[in-house]
């Protein structure tokens, strides 16, 4: 990591607490409520502000009346943003800027779920460290990242900028994401703050509608959605985003309960809470708030700090104080937690300290890049492998890459791109290309477009439904190939906020255009490109190779290579299940039982009369180009007291032929408690190296921590019990043993 660089950026750490009621104690109320506002920049701040709105906004950052803005680019820009604020508000209290830096900065990573696919936490610490580093050095200091909100629901479209459906796993990403971010010292100009969002339930949406109502009881609630909530705050981070959607009839954005009584007392974190954009006056549209005074009211009074966009507090908290709908302590708090933070990213020390131009020329942007590659790689997913078509072998010497995403350098990239290049990424057939046997010939056809006309953030493509013209030439080059390549899945803008589908199979002409190339050539590799779990039924049960490639960045075609020629082997593990048709939705692995749990043969079951009901690629799931064998569980012992462990042990072998990397997971289940149950749970992983032929004992402590849970008396504790562990390569191939814990 990252250290300081030296003591004297940490000297506005120092008696942060005093420093802040210092400044409290100088600042008028108008002062206080300007540092809970929040612009976006939506002019050039180097130049006149030209329309009458923007030169507003410059009059209130002159007064000191905005604590912070977002989408303020470039250290010029921040630093003349700065400047009015110094050089004219009597307290000259420095502004904060923030940015959506999701997956990068400028050099872009594989969307969040796909990075969650490599498991590999240290890897995830990194590239948050790097975009952290070219955030800071282009004026920004801090990123409204991580998100990590559960998500079940493939159809959300947002679901691609998460870790995935398993609360302990987005746990640990959230960690790794925070220290990446923050370092070990906010004050240094190298690290930025970082924010845990969507707090909470968002993930939830009803119908998988972003924005949507959401229905959850309390035990899903505390059990499923806080704990990676819980362990961003644990970690340190500074900054929290309430979400858009509503939670048992209250919006998120007001909804007191979860800010103000579990974030802020419960946990005794310490940070500010900032509204998602304009989610304060959405009230309004909730039905919740008449007007921007109400909305106002009953997100500061429900422990809301900072308002994005939406005009509400700037307008109405002072009126609100002096008719004493709001207590003047509730704004105090809010403005101490703004100020500590400012304090300690240094900005009181040096206000321009994200506004150095000289941190770009220290950044190794070919490093940045050999980053991206590593943890491109290690985020695919092999998901099938017959007839040994993977990696390619040397007998092959004819490959036909094929489909709308073949050489498409831009929907790699993916959504919520920051400062990432439009199509920057290497293609998967330029990656091909540079990667591969001069001996080898390599033809390409497109095949199909996926759609027409521009897209954009604001502006999702139009779906091509019947152009099929270059169908002819794709067949034909496939049939004089010994090996098609064929890359499907989605566009950069079919997923992200605001992108939730009914349908999530291969959209468009793709799956007519796979089923014809299978037609000719049944030596079929299909590469998946795309940022949710897609419906590929079809292609499971027909194509003899899939490689799951997400959406994976700006090196994204030269990993893609790496693993399909065999200079890395595939170790990736999924982070979210994917369906084996759209109707499951919502799916996960950790289910509870239902009273009639499984009798297929009996139409009174718990399942569907048309379909499965498991998953057809389950949470955990991956391949290798070589084989694991798991041996015997083993306890330590079938009893565990209360301030006890036990362990659990199994020997993973490689009997493939290749060095490979296997996630080894543990799983548990409390088999009766006061409250239902999930079948298992993760509650550990660990990545093992071998060499063919290579044994290794792999070892889990169970503690009683792990065996807690929130329960029927609304308090995280065990409960004496059976219980079950379950250790495999994923959710669904596992090894079983039963122990007992005694209180």
């Amino acid at each position: 990591m990252v250290k300081a660089q030296d003591s004297t950026i940490k000297s506005s750490v120092k008696n942060v607490e005093a420093k802040v009621d210092s400044v409290l104690t100088l600042m008028t109320l108008e002062e206080k409520v300007g540092q809970l506002v929040q612009y976006n920049g939506s002019w050039d701040l180097t130049g006149p502000a030209s329309e009458m709105n923007n030169k507003q906004k410059e009059e209130n950052l002159k007064a000191g009346k905005v604590g912070a803005m977002l989408n303020v680019l470039s250290v010029d820009a921040t630093r003349e943003a700065q400047k009015l604020v110094m050089e004219n508000s009597r307290l000259q209290i420095p502004l904060m800027f923030g940015y959506d830096v999701i997956h990068g900065y400028t050099t872009i990573f594989p969307v969040p779920l796909a990075e969650t696919a490599s498991w590999d936490l240290e890897a995830m610490e990194r590239t948050a460290e790097i975009a952290a580093l070219e955030s800071a050095a282009n004026g920004v200091n801090w990123t409204f990242s991580p998100m990590i909100d559960v998500s079940r629901d493939a159809r959300w479209g947002r679901i691609m900028e998460g870790s995935g459906e398993d609360p302990y796993l987005t746990s640990k990403v959230a960690v790794a994401k925070v220290k990446g971010y923050q370092s070990e010292d906010l004050a240094n100009p190298r690290s930025i703050a970082a924010t845990a969002k969507h707090f909470a339930g968002y993930g939830f949406g009803e119908a998988g509608r972003d924005y949507n109502t959401v229905h959850i009881g309390e035990n899903e609630l505390h059990n499923t959605i806080l704990p990676p909530f819980k362990a961003a705050a644990d970690a340190g981070v500074a900054t929290f985003m309430n979400a858009f959607n509503d939670l048992d009839g209250i919006p998120a954005t007001g909804h007191k309960t979860l800010q103000r009584d579990i974030l802020k007392r419960d946990w005794d974190w310490n940070g500010f809470v900032v509204s998602d954009w304009g989610s304060i006056p959405e009230m309004i549209a909730h039905g919740i708030a008449k007007d921007k005074k109400e909305a106002a009211k009953i997100a500061l009074n429900a422990g809301s700090d900072m308002d994005m966009e939406g005009g509400a507090y700037e307008s109405s908290l002072v009126d609100l104080v002096e008719e004493g709908e709001v207590s003047e302590d509730y704004i105090n708090d809010a403005v101490k937690r703004v100020l500590r933070v400012k304090f300690k990213l240094g900005l009181f020390d040096d206000p321009y300290l994200y506004s150095n131009a000289n941190l770009l020329d220290q950044i190794s942007f070919e490093e940045h890049k050999a980053v991206a590659r590593d943890v491109a790689k290690k985020s695919i997913v092999l998901l099938k492998n017959e007839k040994d078509l993977l990696p390619i072998k040397e007998f092959v010497k004819k490959i036909a890459v094929i489909g709308p995403w073949a050489d498409d350098k831009d929907t790699p990239i993916g959504n919520w791109r920051a400062q990432g290049e439009a199509n920057s990424a290497v293609s998967l057939l330029e990656g091909l290309q540079n990667n591969n046997d001069e001996n080898v010939e390599i033809s390409y056809a497109k095949g199909a477009d996926l759609g027409v006309g521009e897209r954009s953030f604001l502006m999702p493509l139009e779906i091509n439904e019947t152009d099929k013209s270059g169908f002819e030439e794709a067949i034909n080059t496939a049939s004089e190939a010994d090996l098609v390549i064929v890359a499907l899945g989605e566009d950069a803008f079919q997923t992200g906020e605001g992108r939730s589908q009914v349908n999530i199979g291969l959209a468009g002409v793709q799956q007519e255009l796979l089923e014809e190339i299978y037609k000719v050539n049944q030596n079929v590799v299909l590469v998946l490109i795309n940022g949710r779990p897609l419906e590929i039924t079809w292609a499971a049960e027909n194509i003899p190779a899939i490689v799951e490639a997400w959406q994976l960045g700006s090196e994204s075609g030269n990993a893609i290579a790496d693993v399909l020629l065999g200079d890395y082997n595939p170790s990736g593990k999924l982070p979210v299940s994917f369906p084996r048709a759209v109707g499951q939705e919502p799916l996960y692995y950790n289910q509870k039982s239902t009273g009639r749990p499984s009798n297929p043969t009996h139409v009174t079951y718990s399942g569907y009369t048309d379909e499965k009901k498991d998953a057809l690629y389950p949470f955990g799931f991956g391949l290798s180009y070589t084989d694991f064998e798991y041996g015997d569980l083993q306890l330590s012992s079938e009893e565990m007291d209360a301030n006890g462990s036990i362990e659990a042990s199994i020997t993973l072998s490689n009997i493939g032929n290749v060095e490979g990397k296997e996630i080894v997971q543990l799983y548990l289940r409390d088999l009766v408690a006061s409250t239902t149950r999930p079948v298992k749970e993760l509650k550990g992983f660990e990545a093992v190296n071998l060499a063919p032929g290579e044994s290794k004992t792999v070892t889990f402590e169970i503690d009683e921590e792990m065996l807690q849970f929130y329960n029927a008396n609304r308090k995280w504790e065990s409960e004496a019990g059976e219980f079950e562990v379950f250790i495999g390569g994923n959710s669904r191939d596992l090894q079983k043993a039963t122990f007992s814990l005694k209180k």
